[in-house]
């Protein structure tokens, strides 16, 4: 559910920045239930967003990278929990007095809808190669199309995003390496080497 930077800098100026807020990793930046009245753009660092099921599982909705902004609802509330990845520097930004947003915000909402209903598509998948798949191409495409590509992301946290265990996780990561899609150059860093095939997989 990432709201891309052209859409957050048409009303950026009509925010009120605070001073950058910095996290450690796994420490929380809004709770679900919290009231809500700002943006947070992540300066460095990563995000998780996510909910608590009834029955205690985790399921994660959405990651944030350096450059992109989140916190966006539909109402005053906040639905999720946000949470600091790795070490995190997140300029909050709030509406500045007297500001009407309304016509620059709405570009921010269906942007949230498209990415929340590609991830729903993503979660229809029965195979969980596909899955990744989808995943590793997003975070190249999301990270300027770099074939090498950052995981600030545990395996925990991919699988809680892809509806997966971690188990699995892992052999589809292995089945990929193993066929010479990808290289893993350690957990945090894949290498893509055969582009075209991993799109295939996705599409």
């Amino acid at each position: 559910m990432t709201i891309h930077l052209t859409a957050f800098h048409q009303q950026a100026d009509r925010m009120a920045p605070a001073p950058l807020a910095f996290f450690a990793p796994g420490e929380e930046i809004y709770a679900q239930g919290e009231r809500c009245g700002s943006l947070y753009r992540v300066e460095f660092g990563a995000v998780r967003v996510y909910r608590l099921l009834a029955d205690g599982r985790r399921q994660i909705s959405a990651f944030y990278l350096a450059g992109e902004t989140f916190g966006f609802e539909a109402d005053d509330t906040h639905h999720f929990f946000a949470e600091a990845i790795n070490a995190t520097g997140i300029q909050v930004l709030r509406k500045a007095h007297g500001a009407n947003l309304a016509s620059e915000l709405l570009p921010l909402a269906l942007q949230v809808l498209v990415r929340a209903q590609e991830h729903m598509l993503v979660l229809g998948r029965q195979n969980a190669v596909e899955r990744i798949a989808v995943f590793l191409t997003e975070m190249s495409e999301r990270q300027g199309g770099l074939r090498l590509i950052e995981l600030p992301m545990s395996r925990t946290d991919i699988g809680d995003y892809l509806g997966l265990t971690i188990e699995t996780v892992s052999r589809a990561f292995t089945k990929l390496k193993q066929s010479g899609v990808i290289k893993l150059q350690g957990l945090r860093n894949v290498e893509i080497v055969k582009w075209q095939v991993l799109s295939d997989m996705a599409s």
